[in-house]
């Protein structure tokens, strides 16, 4: 949001002060300054002048020879805007002057020499206007620096919306004005406003509020004869600095109101809508809005209907058929106060947010509806003296927030800062913010102003935070705290995941990454995976992005493929959120998962795949104290391969699955890589039981490895069966089962060396006597299907 310090000077006096350091102030108290820019600071030396004559250039048809009337002295001025006539007044940059940080001197144009320049409002940084030059007022004096007519310098300031979610009062110039009242200690000026009681005796507007649980005040009133068309260039500069573009003087009005009040405001023809209803409609209806879209309202969207025709979406945007045109002259002007949640939905499901709807979902105070009406019919009768009221002020105050008195004493003020700030001080800081305070002994009573109770200050602590922010943090002093610092207590599922990452990334060198939630359809396409049809979003922003994810796979073998060709091997994971379907009662079933992906142009995809069953592996013996199994199961999506897939089973429950890519999907990553992945349920991960850990003491003999290798088919062979074979076969001798290397020839057949790995607690063994023992669990391993290689 950009705010301009002209603006706010209108109701605080900031004069002889730093504005840069009160700006850079305001970030430390209040909201975060992302920017500040000096307009006008890079033009100077423009003038109002006068064009006396204006002819064709001989040798051009855009070019026109003016002469041209500044004050002191007649020049020559050679001009190309489609727009000069003789008997107009300009805004003419002198020489020796500068027009956005470009120095205007004497410049042979076609044959001709010009003098200045007669600039458009867009060469100045006024207005993105470029159509022609700037037409000057006629009663401007020729020589006159229109820097001294015009607020053309100011210093604009842009404010992160995001630290502001919770201050809807400061969505506005006159709530800022009162930040920096605070901060300076001077005295904040109440807008100029025209009292609407004064047409108490006048007809009513027909209003009637019938979705009253969305609407907080609906308030009307009506103005006819009004003649002016396009908005004063004060007015028009400040909306362009502040990010609005001009559109009529109508249109600008209730923009400029909504900047300086931040209560959004909307004028309708009064010849189009002469009453007001304001609900929903059950069976839903199609809606052109301002912009020319049609738009498919559903039963929960707040509308404002003229009879029983809809005219607006409340608090979002007017209809293109009750907008207000050239030749409007009579207004029917709503200032409303709608429940901000309700139109937040509405703008999400949408897909339409508008600057009034981001001050609505902020939650308004209602207080603002007839401020903002006297304002704007007091600006309306500056600019437009023939305008006139022709209905009384009509208010539908449907529901109001409670009052909000908080209570408590010095101490607790001393307690929570941890210092000592007087009484005078906390009474001074709060009146200045709009509190009222009452004082008895060092016991106070504070009632929170109706800008701050809507959602913003709703309990003491938040009167503290009021109090240290204006005393200012950087005057506190820095100590070590004397309470005790504990660690905090993290719930087993937060205290899995932050093991798992330390595992993955310190143990296999992964890389952890984050991506939405949502499923991308184009980049599935890519990869030849069907994206299911999920749980919908009903305002995607692209319609690749319309269904959430039933797993994190897809979106990370995605990743895979655009990062290939940075580096030869790596792996990635993210723990994230999948969505699966609906339940009977329309909930989703929301879950946490971990999905990791290894890949390799060096490695094979046996051995790739190994090395993920280890990373799974070894989380599962870290974490719950067990060795998990890998059981050979029917794939859960159509990326994994249909044949080497296993589910990761822990105590007979699954709790992921492990897998190497479908063909299809390896070859649209790359097919001369390698590429393997596992998906754990980390919610699921929690629930297990952790084992108990058994300690035994370590034998004090060697061990005798002996390494054997086998015929197999790699993709098929179930490692956790032939560990369970051989240990029976061999008995306790065996002390571990583990794979050395597999091979696979160009002809496809594939050979697995495994090494056992015998001990004895009471002598060291040999390998003569160990050979019966290996020849047992060959044997035992050949009857399932796993023959020594000859």
């Amino acid at each position: 949001m950009f705010l301009s310090m002209n603006w706010i000077g209108d109701f605080v006096d900031l004069s002889g002060l730093d504005k840069k350091a009160l700006i850079r102030n305001f970030t430390l108290s209040t909201a975060e300054v992302e920017d500040i820019i000096e307009k006008g600071a890079d033009t100077h030396g423009v003038v109002a002048a006068k064009i006396i004559s204006v002819e064709n250039h001989p040798d051009s048809r855009k070019l026109h020879l003016l002469k041209v009337d500044k004050g002191d002295e007649v020049v020559d001025i050679v001009c190309g805007a489609p727009n000069v006539r003789e008997g107009m007044l300009v805004a003419l940059a002198t020489n020796g002057g500068a027009v956005s940080g470009h120095e205007i001197k004497p410049a042979k144009i076609a044959g001709y020499t010009s003098y200045g320049m007669c600039c458009s409002e867009a060469e100045l940084g006024i207005s993105d206007d470029n159509s022609g030059i700037w037409e000057l007022d006629d009663d401007i004096p020729l020589g006159t620096d229109l820097k001294t007519v015009y607020g053309i310098d100011d210093i604009i300031f842009e404010v992160d919306n995001k630290s502001l979610t919770n201050r809807p009062d400061l969505w506005s110039h006159y709530g800022m004005a009162r930040e920096f009242a605070t901060l300076t200690g001077r005295e904040l000026k109440a807008p100029a406003t025209l009292d609407v009681s004064e047409y108490d005796a006048l007809p009513a507007v027909s209003v009637d509020v019938k979705a009253t649980d969305l609407v907080y005040r609906y308030s009307a009133i009506k103005v006819e004869n009004i003649t002016r068309r396009v908005s004063p260039v004060d007015m028009r500069i400040r909306l362009y600095y502040c990010g609005s573009r001009a559109i009529n003087f109508l249109a600008d009005l209730t923009n400029y109101v909504m900047m300086e009040l931040g209560q959004p405001m909307h004028a309708f023809d009064n010849a189009k809508v002469d009453k007001i209803e304001v609900q929903t409609f059950p069976e839903g209806l199609n809606f052109v809005t301002l912009d020319g879209v049609e738009r498919k309202i559903d039963e929960n969207m707040l509308m404002i209907t003229s009879g029983d025709v809809p005219v607006a979406i409340a608090g979002v945007m007017g209809g293109d058929a009750s907008k207000i045109e050239d030749g409007t002259t009579s207004l029917l002007l709503e200032s409303a106060t709608f429940d901000g949640v309700s139109v937040r939905k509405t703008t999400t499901r949408l897909g339409l947010r508008t600057d009034a709807s981001q001050r609505y979902e902020k939650m308004l105070d209602p207080e603002l509806c007839r401020l903002a009406t006297e304002r704007l019919l007091k600006l309306l009768s500056d600019c437009d003296a023939g305008a006139r009221v022709i209905s009384s002020f009509t208010d539908a105050y449907v529901r109001k927030y409670p009052t909000i008195t908080l209570n408590f004493d010095k101490r607790y003020v001393d307690r929570y800062t941890g210092i000592e700030i007087s009484n005078e001080t906390i009474v001074k800081t709060l009146t200045a913010l709009g509190f009222g305070v009452s004082l008895s002994g060092d016991d106070f009573t504070v009632t929170v102003p109706s800008w701050r109770a809507t959602k913003d200050v709703t309990i003491k602590a938040d009167i503290i935070e009021e109090i240290t922010r204006i005393y200012g943090y950087d005057n506190f002093d820095i100590f070590t705290s004397s309470s005790p610092l504990l660690p905090v207590r993290k719930e087993t599922l937060k205290s899995d995941e932050d093991r798992m990452k330390d595992i993955l990334v310190k143990s296999y060198r992964m890389h952890e990454v984050h991506s939405y939630i949502w499923s991308d359809v184009k980049k599935n396409d890519e990869l030849g995976i069907k994206t299911p049809e999920n749980v919908k979003v009903i305002n995607a922003q692209t319609p690749d992005h319309a269904y959430l994810r039933v797993s994190m796979l897809p979106t990370l073998l995605a990743f895979v493929k655009e990062n290939k060709s940075y580096a030869d091997d790596f792996g990635i994971f993210e723990i994230g959120h999948t969505v699966e379907g609906l339940r009977a009662n329309g909930d989703c079933n929301e879950q946490n998962k971990l999905g990791a992906v290894f890949f390799s142009k060096t490695s094979g995809e046996e051995a790739l795949f190994l090395r993920a069953r280890d990373a799974a592996a070894e989380l599962c013996r870290d974490i719950l104290h067990v060795s998990p199994e890998f059981v050979s199961a029917e794939c859960d999506f159509d990326f994994e391969h249909p044949v080497n897939s296993f589910d990761i089973v822990i105590d007979g429950n699954k709790v992921g699955y492990l897998s190497v890519p479908h063909p299809v999907v390896l070859e649209n990553i790359d097919k001369k890589c390698a590429v393997a992945f596992f998906e754990i349920f980390t919610e699921r991960f929690a629930e297990s039981k952790v084992a108990a850990i058994k300690y035994s003491e370590p034998s004090r003999f060697p061990a005798i490895d002996i390494d054997v290798t086998f015929e197999a088919n790699v993709g098929e062979i179930v490692f956790p069966k032939i560990v369970a074979l051989a240990k029976s076969a061999a008995g306790e001798s065996l002390a571990d089962v583990r794979v050395k290397d597999v091979y696979t020839a160009e002809d496809g057949s594939s050979s697995l060396t495994l090494r056992f790995s015998f001990v004895s607690r009471e002598r060291t063994l040999t390998k003569q006597e160990l050979m019966p023992v290996v020849e047992s669990v060959t044997a035992a391993l050949a009857s399932a299907g796993l023959p020594v290689k000859a």
